[in-house]
């Protein structure tokens, strides 16, 4: 079985920062002819504009890419007799941009890695990891023998790579906003963008009389605080700040020829900061799990899928395993593995996260084994509403709240997270309303409770559609089953039927709720191209921009 190591780099290539030299044509702009920056640029007094010509993208440890394209949502469902038709699955073709997805499923040892950071740094917050703990007591049940797994599962290693369960999607969205700065501090600590993580244990840089204390940081790297520039520090390969004259950098450093030139936190255009790890929407679950790519010829499917694999049982049919079955459910009432001496799926609860065939993106165990939350916050017409490109629901738009609005500077929370409240506007406001806005928010935020700023807010931020007249799905004492708080999951279990392992079918249950049936997979968004690559396709010849020439040069 492969090691499952939350910092494996082994997939990502290195980024090059901000050079000069194009490998398209040309190291100067090509519409006013200024040269770009660079170290060996004469021009960079000037304020001249430094580029990252040679970015190259690569999914963050533990994601595949997934190439995105065209899907009828619900397109795969089934129908079987006596099983009620699937809350309203309504068919209808949509667009999913490439992604990257989480080749497995997070697994103990992910989670308990999570909860080891969290017990480092903050050893005294005993509130603060007994949030994150997972529900260990989904596990029992008054008339079954399940106290071995509510005091073992999560935490034995016989169980290190089986998927992590009792976990809310509140819970997994966090472990998300922590993987993203956990991994990005690894990028920039290994590159010394950051302090260097040898340079940082010591506590020293440098030797004899030139030696300094490197100061520790007071909170734990966040990348949001990190790119708005409130978290300062700068290692030996920060990137150059050329704009000396706008810059407020505040460590030098030699170029290598023994000049010193001011140094600068890392930003967006650099290229080295990942996007942020995220639960995928229904919609990329769904495309991801069905995988339709390998049945895909010059945009013709040959064969559609009613499970992630071909074929329309839920058993091999290859040669090699051929009858053996292809994930972790349950084949008949009471029936979870089978006869002894020959297990159908080699599970009784769960099984690893790496465990029979991957479908033909790479993803393993899309359907059985455990269900896993999705982003979108559940309504039955979700389809029919939402865009037909990259369609979701629950959007929750948010700024993060401003500490000092004269500096942008963002308030943080005691963990060095940014605070979010309620966006303010749908467009980009003008300075005049902006800073208007400044005023009304801190005046309101001294004098009362600051949830009156959401009050007072015209904008509604909220796109939800929690008035879907579809929603009037009530419970025997005529309590609504829906609301605002109901989230998505999908794939099927260990303890269900083969009916849910078709990726279109969908269940929903409270986002701050959890089950022994129910965990999750992370994705982010791929920026660029949607194109993977472009190995033995067909494809227009673009010439590279010419570099423009000064008259006389």
């Amino acid at each position: 079985m492969k090691k499952l190591l939350l910092y494996s780099f082994t997939c990502l290539s290195l980024v090059v920062l901000l050079s000069g030299c194009s490998s398209k044509g040309g190291n100067s702009s090509s519409k006013t002819g200024i040269p770009y920056a660079n170290r060996k640029s004469k021009n960079n007094a000037s304020g001249a504009f430094a580029v990252a010509t040679q970015y190259k993208r690569a999914p963050g440890p533990g994601l595949i890419p997934i190439e995105g394209g065209v899907l009828v949502v619900g397109g795969s469902a089934i129908e079987i007799p006596g099983v009620e038709p699937n809350i309203y699955n309504y068919k209808r073709q949509v667009t999913v941009p490439s992604f990257y997805m989480d080749e497995t499923e997070v697994s103990n040892t992910d989670w308990l890695e999570y909860l080891h950071w969290i017990r480092y740094n903050y050893p005294e917050d005993r509130e603060f990891y007994y949030n994150e703990l997972p529900d260990t007591l989904v596990w029992r049940s008054s008339l079954s023998y399940n106290e071995p797994y509510v005091d073992n599962y999560l935490r034995h290693p016989a169980y290190r790579d089986y998927p992590v369960v009792g976990v809310s999607w509140e819970q997994a969205s966090r472990y998300c906003e922590w993987r993203t700065s956990r991994a990005n501090e690894f990028i920039l600590r290994e590159k010394g963008i950051l302090t260097d993580y040898k340079t940082l244990s010591a506590g020293t840089t440098g030797k004899g009389n030139n030696a300094a204390a490197v100061p520790k940081p007071d909170k734990p790297f966040n990348t949001d605080a990190y790119l708005n520039g409130q978290y300062d520090d700068k290692g030996k390969n920060a990137p150059v700040d050329y704009n000396t004259k706008a810059g407020a950098a505040t460590t030098t450093a030699g170029t290598g020829k023994g000049n010193a030139q001011p140094r600068r936190t890392a930003t967006l255009e650099d290229g080295v900061i990942m996007q942020p790890y995220r639960l995928p929407t229904e919609a990329e679950w769904e495309y991801a799990a069905l995988g339709l790519i390998g049945n895909t010829e010059y945009e013709n499917i040959n064969q559609n899928k009613i499970y992630p694999w071909n074929g329309l049982g839920v058993s091999s049919a290859s040669k090699k395993t051929r009858g053996m079955i292809q994930a972790n459910f349950k084949r008949a009432p009471g029936d979870y593995m089978g006869v002894g001496g020959s297990l159908n799926d080699k599970g009784d609860l769960t099984v690893p996260v790496i465990q029979y065939a991957a479908n033909d993106f790479g993803l393993y165990n899309m359907a059985g084994n455990v269900n896993e939350w999705v982003n979108d916050v559940y309504r039955t017409g979700t389809f029919t509403d939402a865009d037909a490109f990259n369609p979701y629901r629950g959007n929750y738009f948010t700024n993060k709240k401003l500490e000092d609005s004269q500096n942008g500077k963002i308030a943080l929370d005691k963990y060095g997270n940014p605070i979010k409240e309620n966006a303010y506007s749908g467009r980009k406001q003008t300075w005049a309303e902006k800073q208007a806005q400044a005023k009304r928010v801190d005046s309101i935020s001294k004098s009362t409770d600051p949830q009156s700023i959401t009050a007072s807010n015209n904008y509604q931020a909220d796109q939800r559609g929690y008035r879907d007249k579809q929603n009037l799905l009530l419970n025997e004492e005529g309590v609504t089953l829906v609301n605002d708080k109901s989230r998505v999951y999908k794939g099927g279990s260990w303890n269900d039927m083969a009916y849910w392992l078709n990726p279109a079918t969908r269940r929903f249950m409270q986002q701050d709720e959890s089950s022994a049936e129910v965990g999750f997979r992370c994705a982010m968004t791929m920026l660029g191209a949607p194109e993977i690559s472009t190995a033995g396709k067909r494809s227009f010849k673009t010439p590279p921009p010419k570099p423009y020439r000064v008259k006389g040069r």
